[in-house]
């Protein structure tokens, strides 16, 4: 199951790390993988223009503008749908 840490759990665990923590050892005592911290840190790096990727707000953008586009795909085939409804009834 995925779980969601909000950015200033994420922020504390990344100083952590930054201040000489290991991150084997961080991850442990917070009950997080390894993992998830070197996924973190590369995405804060990508925040801040150090590595090529995509921000965080773009990705945040790109969720909403997904989720907004299914919704409006559902629509046009519910209109889709009621147009041939009306075109095959009898006169």
């Amino acid at each position: 199951m995925l779980r969601s840490h909000r950015p200033e759990f994420r922020r504390k665990v990344l100083d952590l790390v930054a201040s000489g923590g290991k991150v084997a050892e961080v991850a442990r005592l917070l009950g997080i993988s390894d993992e998830t911290i070197y996924v973190w840190r590369r995405q804060h790096l990508i925040d801040r223009s150090q590595l090529p990727g995509t921000t965080s707000s773009d990705q945040s953008e790109l969720a909403s503008a997904r989720e907004r586009i299914a919704g409006l795909e559902v629509e046009l085939a519910l209109h889709r749908r009621a147009a041939e409804l009306r075109a095959v009834r009898p006169p």
